[in-house]
């Protein structure tokens, strides 16, 4: 996604719409919404003559919680020659109630919506970067918050939107190479507060979003936009290589010299090449992904490694190092290749006390490889058989030895003799 005029929830909804995203598959989901205060209209508009899709949230005056258009009000003279605190006076009057909702009853909304549950779990990922940016900034717990910014029925109504159009159009990776933010101050119910506001700084720093701070002056980015693409995000570099085989325009609200519009595009990446080299069988790419943590258990870090492997790591593991001030701590490292670097990452932040992951991508040799099953008085046993002639190496699985070993009541070493003794007699034979 491109994020040049910043990135907000009715931006990301529209812009997947225009991508492709099934308008029928969205209403069928927003229709379970306990709300009748709202109508919602998809368009066509026009910013700076670009033709672009426009989802938006109209709220009756009862539900209407935002700060009148989120226009969020700064600290400089408007156009029109009303200082910003005079504007925000002049509205203290039609301000209605907010609804301000938990997670506990978001998640009840969720369980009711008629949608996949990919895309239920990735609106309530959302739903909770949110509100763990929310707890931090105001010092409390995650149960404990109630957020404006989530509890209006709009920002909910675009999550859910953001998350069923994303789920439906089947995207593998997502790509962020940067995420403009504006500067100055904005006005919101916790009175006057910096840009980036808390809640967007908090998510950008937990989650290596790749903010660019403009001089623009004016919120570009709002926390419901930061959690989505923290949410989504899987690299911050484009490929070496792709076509662009769709393109979708997302029309935002707010008037800036520049037009406000986030351009998603759909890339097709050819298959990364596997070429011959001497004195190998072939060669393919990974990634490394590290972290260091001076603050985790042995448990935890034991049920990390179980779920990095269980989710489709390469190799995990961890060991100790000396970290700052001399503190002993913890290096771990994960093996993976391109497409599983999103799961693993999640992982790592949802399992371990970690902020930041450093990646890296690699070149390896390898063997090729190729798996045949052994006959053994314990059944068929796995093996693989890695190279050829002085480079072959035979390894039954451990997996298929372990489970035979287990059924047939025999120790592991004996189940696996049997199986190299029965690829022998096959080379002998």
């Amino acid at each position: 996604m491109e994020c040049a005029t910043g990135i907000s929830g009715d931006m990301i909804a529209a812009s997947l719409l225009d991508l492709g995203a099934d308008r029928g598959v969205l209403e069928k989901a927003l229709a379970g919404i306990p709300s009748d205060g709202y109508e919602i209209r998809i368009g066509r508009v026009k910013r700076s003559g670009i033709d672009c899709c426009d989802f938006d949230v109209i709220l009756d005056r009862e539900h209407d919680g935002r700060d009148h258009d989120m226009e969020y009000l700064y600290e400089h003279l408007r156009g029109d020659g009303i200082s910003a605190q005079d504007h925000s006076s002049a509205h203290d009057h039609t301000h209605h109630h907010h609804h301000h909702t938990g997670m506990r009853e978001i998640c009840g909304i969720l369980k009711s919506l008629e949608m996949t549950e990919s895309a239920r779990e990735l609106a309530l990922k959302i739903f909770r970067i949110l509100a763990e940016a929310e707890a931090k900034a105001h010092g409390t717990d995650i149960d404990e918050v109630h957020f404006h910014e989530v509890g209006a029925i709009d920002s909910i109504i675009d999550i859910v939107a953001a998350a069923v159009c994303f789920d439906d159009l089947d995207i593998d990776e997502v790509v962020f190479t940067s995420i403009t933010e504006g500067s100055g101050s904005v006005r919101c119910q916790h009175g006057v507060l910096p840009v980036p506001v808390p809640a967007v700084a908090g998510i950008a720093q937990a989650y290596g979003l790749p903010l660019r701070i403009t001089q623009r002056t004016g919120e570009l980015v709002t926390p419901t936009g930061a959690a989505f693409a923290a949410a989504v995000m899987t690299k911050t570099e484009l490929p070496r290589e792709y076509t662009i085989s769709r393109i979708g325009l997302g029309a935002g609200k707010r008037e800036y010299t520049i037009p406000s519009i986030l351009r998603a595009m759909l890339l097709e990446v050819p298959e990364e090449p596997r070429a011959d080299t001497a004195g190998n069988d072939t060669s393919d790419v990974i990634y490394k992904l590290e972290c260091d943590v001076d603050d985790c258990t042995g448990e935890q870090l034991g049920y990390a490694m179980e779920r990095l492997m269980d989710s489709g790591a390469r190799e995990a593991h961890f060991g100790p190092v000396y970290m700052k001030k001399g503190r002993p701590g913890w290096e771990i490292t994960v093996i993976c290749d391109e497409d599983h670097i999103g799961k693993m990452e999640d992982i790592l932040f949802e399992e371990t006390t970690t902020i930041g992951i450093r990646r890296q991508r690699m070149e390896r040799s390898i063997l090729t490889r190729r798996m045949v099953k052994a006959q053994t008085a314990y059944g068929e046993i796995a093996v693989k058989i890695s190279g050829e002639g002085r480079r072959e190496r035979v390894h039954p699985e451990y997996g298929s030895v372990a489970e035979a070993a287990r059924r047939c009541g025999v120790p592991f070493g004996t189940v696996y003799d049997a199986a190299m003794e029965a690829m022998r007699e096959t080379e002998r034979g």
